[in-house]
């Protein structure tokens, strides 16, 4: 069935849209557009939240995390280098790329409903590959040597070292690029979705260089080594370290910071105990894919469904917040059933794509600002704070603005 948009669709209550409920002491509809206007005109709007002030920091911050983290990524890959030798690591580091573009997928799915900034993604994932892997090669190293030398058993060394020493030291510094990305970039890790989308991240960065060390160290059976990390558990580390992305996005749903520093160990430990229990299962069991089978296919399930369900919760809450808009005709009831549906997103794309560049543009832009829209005022509705670079008031007449363009182009093409 061919979208008709924008239909003719007019406030149900024309005249009557009370305070918005962000503002003090209000409970009632956002505020929508005077009087009967349709949609595609807009009128005054109380402001819920007001643009914060634009600053560098924020690529400050970015920058100098990526070099940092980029730096770190090329010194650990010149030591595996150095102790594999080239052509050994230039094979892992190509066989890496598989299991690293399956968990970036993977990450891709879950984030669709507001995309996170690629920059703050590429911080993330440089800071795994390239501070998190190169701590932990120090730390680990040097933990399992002081074993070694107090026990004077490599065999126990390599085993505490395995299922004690690397969930600590691996988690902890993979979890704290996802605690820091939180404290700097708040704005952008306020939910439990983005909490597992950047922890995830940083897990896929880790995996990477760590499967490149692997790979290059184990070249004569690297075929049995790839399957085994690369196709059976390529998302292992992102698994691990999302119990403490979790933890973090769930508590910064609270407006204070202190909830965060509190549910921080708690997703580390979670984490810890899941890396303990893979580890311990791989290196100790009699047959490990009869404990595959039981134990990491189970628990790597239930983290699909938990996200599953957390992206559903995402399509209600936009629903929700944009079906309060639509009462007073700043949406169409249309518009909100796009909105809150990924496909119907898609074939609304698809459709604007048929009207011409611009169009395009202006959809995809539509769908993007609509859902900022919703969920800072879910922030709003929960009490929490809300920083943003535009207000309320702009984000919906900027939006008045892209339905104008794509109607445009509709009228033009004779829709």
């Amino acid at each position: 069935m061919p979208l008709e948009y924008p239909p003719a669709y007019r406030p149900r209550r024309p005249g009557q849209a009370p305070a918005s409920a962000g503002a003090p002491g209000a409970s009632g509809w956002p505020a929508g557009p005077a009087g009967s206007a349709p949609p595609l005109r807009s009128g005054p709007v109380p402001q819920v939240w007001a643009p914060g002030q634009r600053t560098r920091n924020r690529f400050v911050f970015q920058l100098v995390t990526s070099i940092i983290g980029g730096l770190a990524l090329l010194i650990a890959l010149g030591y595996i280098a150095l102790v594999t030798g080239l052509g050994s690591t230039s094979m892992g580091f190509v066989l890496a790329l598989v299991p690293l573009a399956i968990v970036l997928a993977g990450v891709r799915w879950l984030d669709r409903w507001e995309p996170e900034p690629v920059p703050m993604l590429l911080v993330a994932l440089l800071w795994g590959a390239g501070v998190a892997v190169l701590s932990a090669l120090v730390l680990n190293t040097t933990a399992i040597v002081l074993i070694q030398v107090r026990t004077g058993d490599p065999s126990t060394a390599d085993a505490l070292g395995a299922v004690v020493v690397a969930p600590v030291v691996e988690e902890l510094v993979k979890g704290a690029g996802v605690l820091l990305i939180f404290l700097v970039r708040r704005q952008h890790l306020d939910s439990p979705v983005d909490g597992v989308v950047y922890a995830a991240t940083v897990g896929a960065g880790f995996a990477f260089t760590e499967n490149i060390l692997y790979f290059s160290s184990n070249a004569q059976v690297v075929l049995e080594v790839f399957v085994l990390r690369g196709l059976m558990s390529p998302f292992a580390h992102a698994l691990f370290c999302a119990c403490t992305g979790l933890a973090i996005g769930l508590a910064a749903r609270s407006a204070r910071r202190r909830t965060v520093l509190l549910a921080f160990p708690l997703g580390l430990l979670g984490a810890m105990a899941l890396h303990a229990l893979w580890n311990g299962s791989a290196l100790f069991a009699a047959n490990f894919f009869v404990v595959y089978a039981l134990v990491q296919v189970p628990v790597f399930a239930a983290m699909v469904l938990l996200l599953w369900w957390l992206r559903r919760h995402e399509a209600r809450i936009i629903r929700g917040r944009l079906g309060e808009y639509a009462q007073v005709g700043w949406f169409a009831p249309h518009e909100v059933d796009m909105l809150a549906s990924l496909r119907l997103r898609s074939e609304a794309k698809t459709w604007a794509t048929r009207l011409g560049e611009r169009s395009k543009r202006a959809m995809v832009e539509f769908q993007r600002d609509a859902t900022t829209l919703a969920l800072r005022r879910q922030k709003v509705l929960l009490g929490r704070p809300v920083r943003a670079d535009r207000s309320e008031t702009e984000l919906l007449e900027h939006l008045v603005e892209l339905r104008g363009t794509i109607a445009r182009a509709a009228a033009a093409r004779g829709y």
